[in-house]
C-alpha cells in the first residue's frame, strides 16, 4: 500500500493471475469504500505495452502508477492489474491500471492473461480507456481488435452486459484532424460487435446498447509536453460528476453497492480464470492476418487504381463495352495472382480466408459496372425490339406473328450479348434482367395490342356512328307506322356490315373465340346504343317536333301551299287530321322498339287522348281507370321507355294549349274573309234604304248641284282624312287620338283653303296649268316646327279604291 496526496494503490492481480484478497480489504478501509454506497466509480485503462498508461493516469487521476523509464530502454513496467483511488475527483473514482498487451516478456503464445484482463476490465469498470498511438488508427493488433473481439463474444456469454463508456485516447496525435479519425474507431469498434456470435436475447441488439462510445486524442508527451498537460486537465473535468445523469458513466446499469466491491470483484476474476475460450491462436496466425490483409488491401487499392479498369467502368457508364467481361476477368485475374504471388509463404488457413475476401471485395466493387452493362444490353434490346415490331406492323404483318418472332428474336439477341458480359470469377446469374426484359417486352406487346384493338374498335364504332344516327334521327322526324320497322332494317343491314369488317380486322390478333365474340358482341350493343341514344336525343325534342309537324299539316295543302282561308274549308276536320299526325309521332317516340314485338302505346294514347273527349258526356255513373295514369307501359320495359304515359298526357296538354292560338287565328282569318266578301248590306236593309230615302232620291234628281256639292264634301273629308292620319292618330288610344287631332284640325282645314285659294287665283289670271302630272302634289304634306301642316301641296288625294285626282279635276267637278 502506498500513499501518496490523497492517493492510495494496490496491487489488485498480480503477474501470476492471483486475486490480492487481503490487499483490496485493506484499500477498501483506507479510501472508506464502503461508506459510498453506489456513489463511486471505476475507471480502467487498457492499450499496448509501454503506450504511456500509467503516465496519463497519474496525469489524470493524480495516481502515483509506476512509470517506464524511457532511458532504460522499452520494457513491461506494469505487471497485473494495479488499482488507485483518484485524488481530488469526486465523487470517489476507483483507477485500475492493466499490464501492457502484446509485449515480448508474455511471450508468442501466452496472451492469455491479456484477454482476462481486458475481460475483467470491461465486466467491474463503468468506464474503459483505450490508449492507442495515432499511427495504430486502422491496424489489427495495434488497435485491440481481436482482443475486444474476443473480449466481446465471452462477456456476452458470462456476464450479463453492463452499460460501459469506451473512450479511445488516441496518443502523440498527428496532423489529421479528429473529425477524420474518430469515424474510423468508431466504424471498426460497430464491425467488431456485429461480428461477435451474441445470445439469442441479445442477437439484434445494437452497440448503443451495451456501450458509448467517445474518442478523443493528446499531443505527444515528450514532444509537447505543456500542450500535452493542458489537453489532459480538459480531460480531467469530464471525469468530476462522472455517473450523474449527462456524465460519462450517467447511464450504467446493475451497479454492485460499494461494500460488495471485495467479493463481486473477486467472483468474476474466478469466473475469468476458469473459462477456458480466452486462449488467443498463436503468433504466426496473427502476423498471417496483418500480413495478407495488408496485400489484400494493398491489391484492391492497385485494381481500383488500374487505368484500364477505370475507363471501362466510366464507359460502362454510358454505354454497353464490346467484350466487358473478358476485359474484367483478365484484370480481377491479373490483380488475384498477384496476392497469391505476394501471400504464398503465410498460413494456408489465413491466405485462403484473406484471398476470398479479397475477390468478394472486388466482385463487390466491380458488380455496379456489370449491372450497368446488363442494364445497357436491355436498354438496346428492348429499343431495338421496339422499332422492329413497328415495322413490322407497318409491314401489314399479323400482330400476334409480328409480336411473337419479335419477341423471340431479340430475346436470344440479350443472350448472346449477355455471354459476353460474363466475369469469370464471378457467378452471377442475369435471369433477373432477363425476366425484366420480358417483363418489358410483354408489356410492349400488351399495351401496343390494347391500342391496336382500340383503333380498330373506334373506328368501327365511328363508321357505325356515322351510318345510324342520321338516317335515325331522319327517318323519326318522319314518324308513321313503319319508322321502327325501317329501323331495325337499317340497324341490321349496318350491324351485319361493320360485324363482318371488324371480325376482319380481329384475325390478325389470334384471339381465342370467347374474347372475340364478346369483343363482336360489345360492337352490336354499341350499334343498339348508337340508336337508343339517338332515339332519347328525339324524344326530348318531341313537343317542338310535335308542333312542326302541327303547323306544317295545318297551314299548309296537300301540295304543300300556304293556305288561305276563304271560308270554305273545314277548319275542324284539317285540325283533327294535323293533331292526329302529331299524336302518331308521340307514339312513335314513346319507345324503343328494336325488337319486332308489338305493342298497343298509339291505340291507348288515341283512346285516352283523342277519342276520350266524345265519351267524356256519357253518363257520370260509368266510372273508368285513365290509362295514361302510369309511369310505365304495359307492353314495354322500364329500359326501353322514352317517354312514359304521364309524360305523354303532360306533352299532349302542353301541344294543346301551344296550338290553339294558332287554330284560333285560322278561325278568326276565314270569319274576316267572310265579311269582306260579303260586301252588300243584308236585303231587308236594302229594302228600308229604299223606302225611307226615296223622298231624298227624288230630290237628287230633281237639283243635280246637290250631288256635286256632296261629292266635293267627301273629297275634302278624304283629304282631311288623309292629311291627319286619323286612323294613324287613334292607333295610341282614343283620348290621344282626339287631342292630337284637336290641335291638328284648324292649321290644316286652313292650309287647304289658302291651296284652293292660290289654284283658283292662278286659273283667273290665265296661268298654266302645266302637266298635272308633275305639278300634282299629295295632301299629306309635311309639318313645319310648330306642329302646322306644310303648305308644299294638297293638289293630290288618293280616293279610296286608288284613284288620284288633281285640284283642277275637282274644280271643275265642283262646277
Amino acid at each position: 500500500m502506498d500513499n501518496k496526496d490523497e492517493c492510495c494503490s494496490t496491487h489488485l492481480i498480480d503477474g501470476d493471475g492471483m486475486f490480492n484478497v487481503a490487499g483490496v480489504e485493506n484499500f477498501m478501509k483506507e479510501v472508506k469504500l464502503a461508506e459510498c454506497g453506489l456513489s463511486y466509480a471505476v475507471v480502467s485503462i487498457m492499450g499496448p505495452q509501454s503506450s504511456g498508461k500509467s503516465t496519463l493516469l497519474n496525469h489524470l487521476f493524480h495516481t502515483n502508477f509506476r512509470e517506464m523509464d524511457a532511458y532504460k530502454g522499452r520494457s513491461q513496467t506494469t505487471k497485473g492489474i494495479w488499482m488507485a483511488r483518484c485524488a481530488g475527483i469526486e465523487p470517489c473514482t476507483l483507477v485500475m491500471d492493466l499490464e501492457g498487451t502484446d509485449g515480448r516478456e508474455r511471450g508468442e503464445d501466452d496472451t492469455a492473461f491479456e484477454k482476462q484482463s481486458a475481460l475483467f476490465a470491461l465486466a467491474v469498470s463503468d468506464i474503459v480507456l483505450i490508449n492507442m498511438w495515432c499511427h495504430d488508427i486502422g491496424r489489427e493488433q495495434a488497435a485491440n481488435k481481436p482482443l475486444l473481439k474476443t473480449v466481446f463474444q465471452v462477456m456476452m456469454r458470462l456476464f450479463s452486459p453492463r452499460k460501459t463508456t469506451l473512450m479511445f485516447v488516441i496518443r502523440d496525435k498527428t496532423r489529421t484532424p479528429l473529425e477524420n479519425l474518430e469515424p474510423v474507431l468508431r466504424e471498426d469498434i460497430q464491425k467488431i460487435w456485429d461480428s461477435v456470435p451474441k445470445p439469442q436475447a441479445h442477437k439484434d441488439t445494437p452497440l448503443s446498447e451495451f456501450f458509448n462510445v467517445e474518442v478523443v486524442a493528446l499531443s505527444s508527451f515528450e514532444e509537447k509536453e505543456e500542450q500535452f498537460k493542458e489537453q489532459v486537465a480538459s480531460l480531467r473535468q469530464r471525469f468530476f460528476h462522472s455517473i450523474a445523469p449527462g456524465g460519462l458513466a450517467g447511464d450504467r446499469r446493475a451497479v454492485v453497492p460499494a461494500s460488495g466491491f471485495s467479493f463481486s470483484s473477486q467472483q468474476i476474476w474466478k469466473v475469468i480464470k476458469e473459462n477456458k475460450d480466452l486462449d488467443l491462436p498463436a503468433h504466426k496466425v496473427m502476423v498471417a492476418t496483418v500480413r495478407c490483409e495488408e496485400i489484400a488491401n494493398e491489391k484492391y487499392v492497385s485494381f481500383t487504381e488500374n487505368e484500364e479498369w477505370s475507363q471501362l467502368e466510366e464507359a460502362v457508364n454510358s454505354h454497353s463495352v464490346q467484350g466487358f467481361g473478358r476485359k474484367v476477368s483478365s484484370i480481377l485475374d491479373a490483380c488475384l495472382s498477384e496476392y497469391d504471388a505476394e501471400a504464398t509463404f503465410f498460413d494456408e488457413g489465413v491466405r485462403s480466408s484473406k484471398r476470398k475476401h479479397l475477390e468478394e471485395k472486388l466482385l463487390q466493387l466491380v458488380q455496379p459496372a456489370y449491372q450497368s452493362m446488363l442494364g445497357h444490353i436491355r436498354s438496346d434490346a428492348f429499343k431495338r425490339f421496339k422499332d422492329a415490331f413497328e415495322k413490322a406492323l407497318k409491314g401489314g404483318k399479323g400482330f400476334a406473328l409480328a409480336a411473337r418472332e419479335c419477341a423471340e428474336s431479340f430475346m436470344s439477341h440479350f443472350d448472346e450479348e449477355c455471354t459476353d458480359a460474363i466475369i469469370d470469377q464471378a457467378k452471377w446469374d442475369s435471369s433477373r434482367v432477363k425476366d425484366k426484359l420480358r417483363r418489358d417486352v410483354d408489356a410492349h406487346i400488351a399495351e401496343v395490342r390494347s391500342a391496336k384493338l382500340t383503333e380498330v374498335t373506334t373506328l368501327y364504332e365511328t363508321k357505325l356512328n356515322e351510318a345510324l344516327a342520321g338516317p335515325v334521327e331522319a327517318l323519326l322526324d318522319g314518324a308513321g307506322d313503319d319508322t321502327w320497322p325501317a329501323i331495325r332494317k337499317l340497324l341490321q343491314r349496318e350491324t351485319d356490315t361493320a360485324v363482318s369488317g371488324f371480325a376482319a380486322a380481329l384475325s390478325g390478333f389470334e384471339m381465342d373465340e370467347e374474347s372475340r365474340d364478346s369483343m363482336v358482341l360489345r360492337l352490336k350493343d354499341y350499334a343498339r346504343g348508337v340508336v337508343e341514344v339517338k332515339a332519347k336525343e328525339e324524344a326530348g325534342k318531341v313537343l317542338s317536333r310535335m308542333k312542326d309537324r302541327f303547323s306544317t299539316l295545318f297551314s299548309h295543302d296537300q301540295d304543300s301551299m300556304p293556305r288561305i282561308w276563304t271560308g270554305k274549308e273545314d277548319i275542324r276536320a284539317i285540325t283533327k287530321t294535323a293533331r292526329s299526325a302529331s299524336l302518331k309521332l308521340l307514339s312513335v317516340m314513346a319507345a324503343v322498339r328494336l325488337e319486332d314485338e308489338g305493342d298497343s302505346i298509339d291505340k291507348i294514347l288515341i283512346v285516352a287522348l283523342v277519342d276520350g273527349k266524345a265519351g267524356a258526356s256519357s253518363s257520370k255513373s260509368i266510372t273508368s281507370v285513365d290509362p295514361l295514369a302510369s309511369s310505365t307501359w304495359d307492353e314495354v320495359p322500364p329500359s326501353k321507355t322514352l317517354i312514359t304515359p304521364v309524360q305523354c298526357k303532360s306533352l299532349w296538354r302542353q301541344f294543346k294549349t301551344e296550338t290553339e292560338y294558332v287554330v284560333s287565328q285560322a278561325i278568326a282569318a276565314q270569319e274576316a274573309s267572310k265579311r269582306n266578301n260579303n260586301w252588300l248590306p243584308p236585303p231587308w236593309a236594302i229594302v228600308a234604304m229604299v223606302v225611307l230615302g226615296f223622298n231624298e232620291f227624288m230630290t237628287l234628281l230633281r237639283n243635280p248641284l246637290y250631288l256635286g256639292f256632296i261629292f266635293v264634301a267627301y273629297l275634302l273629308f278624304k283629304a282631311l282624312w288623309v292629311q291627319m292620319d286619323i286612323s294613324g292618330e287613334f292607333r295610341n288610344g282614343v283620348l290621344p287620338g282626339l287631342l292630337s287631332l284637336s290641335t291638328k284640325f284648324l292649321p290644316t282645314v286652313m292650309n287647304l283653303l289658302k291651296r284652293l285659294a292660290e289654284e283658283g287665283q292662278g286659273m283667273a289670271n290665265g296661268q298654266p296649268q302645266g302637266n298635272p302630272a308633275l305639278s300634282s302634289k299629295s295632301f299629306r304634306g309635311s309639318t313645319n316646327d310648330h306642329g302646322d301642316v306644310s303648305t308644299s301641296g294638297i293638289s293630290e288625294v288618293t280616293s279610296e279604291n286608288g284613284t288620284e285626282y288633281s285640284s283642277s279635276s275637282l274644280h271643275d267637278k265642283a262646277q
